[in-house]
């Protein structure tokens, strides 16, 4: 059957933005500063806590692995689509179409399962501090970050080979800038009940779950910052998780706007710009959420700048 599907066709088309042409060179500009804000921040988070021993620590450890799945999330995109707005050359094969799909499932796949370790980590931090050490030890953080990984890489395998042996006959033009499940439902011409079950079945097992398992963590969290009696505790504590939950909040949020409806109400000319949010918003706002007033991490970035300058 796989081989039916490439008897059909042996690559698609990315339409991209060339609906709008007289954008182009906009579009350009704009994702390509997009794609050099998300390196550099990413890089800087990645590169300050690998040379700062003082943030070997679980909540700095997950971010450091949540930095190099936001640089690996876009980078899977933008460059492909930055090419296609500079040069217009709009051809991609089969294999390139699944394997880039393949990414973009499994590396959103991976923040979930991360940001689902950090509230874990929280909970314990805030609900559980006297046990802190023991239930987040280095050992503990290895195996979390492991299963987080192996999970977001393993989850949407079934659903790529469903996916690759169905029969485009209708037409090669993917209407999206990038290999995105519902464009391709869209373009076969046999039934997709089987795949569109799939979906249903691993978002609720994986997606939901790791959201209902993070909205668990931060009702116990919540309740316990309320019992806190002094009005500085409590806002020193939910000072510990602030960044986190607004993480968590705008990854769902556009999750939600994005994927939680029937593929019918679908429009994919509008749903090209939630795409994009849904894309660049969590890698580009991520290392300042997380960055942005942290003192311990601002010391070690300026110890970091004196060392180079000293070397240099």
């Amino acid at each position: 059957m796989a081989s039916g599907s490439q008897q059909n066709v042996s690559g698609f088309i990315i339409q991209g933005f060339s609906d709008i042409p007289e954008l182009q060179i906009s579009f350009f500009v704009l994702f390509l500063g997009i794609y050099f804000i998300v390196l550099l921040g990413n890089l800087i988070v990645f590169l300050v806590i690998s040379w700062s021993p003082h943030l070997h620590t679980p909540m700095y450890l997950f971010l450091q692995n949540l930095s190099i799945v936001d640089i690996s999330f876009t980078s899977n995109i933008l460059p492909n689509l930055l090419l296609l707005l500079l040069t217009q050359q709009n051809n991609i094969s089969f294999l390139g179409c699944m394997t880039q799909m393949y990414f973009f499932l499994s590396l959103a796949g991976n923040e979930y399962f991360l940001l689902m370790a950090m509230a874990y980590d929280r909970y314990v931090a805030i609900c559980d501090p006297l046990h802190y050490i023991a239930r987040m030890s280095r050992r503990h953080c290895f195996w979390l970050i492991t299963a987080a990984f192996t999970a977001g890489f393993t989850e949407p395998i079934g659903l790529v080979v469903l996916i690759s042996k169905l029969s485009y006959c209708a037409s090669r033009l993917i209407n999206h800038f990038f290999c995105d499940i519902t464009p391709l439902l869209k373009l076969s011409c046999c039934s997709t009940f089987n795949i569109e079950l799939l979906i249903y079945i691993e978002g609720t097992l994986f997606t939901f779950n790791s959201f209902l398992l993070t909205l668990t963590s931060y009702i116990f969290i919540i309740s316990a910052i309320l019992k806190i009696q002094s009005s500085e505790g409590r806002q020193k504590a939910f000072s510990t998780c602030a960044s986190h939950l607004t993480s968590v909040i705008t990854l769902y949020g556009t999750l939600i706007c994005l994927y939680v409806r029937p593929t019918t109400s679908y429009f994919l000319k509008r749903d090209k710009f939630f795409s994009l949010l849904y894309i660049v918003l969590g890698p580009v706002l991520n290392p300042l959420i997380y960055t942005l007033k942290n003192r311990e991490f601002h010391s070690s970035l300026k110890k970091l700048r004196q060392k180079v300058i000293f070397f240099s």
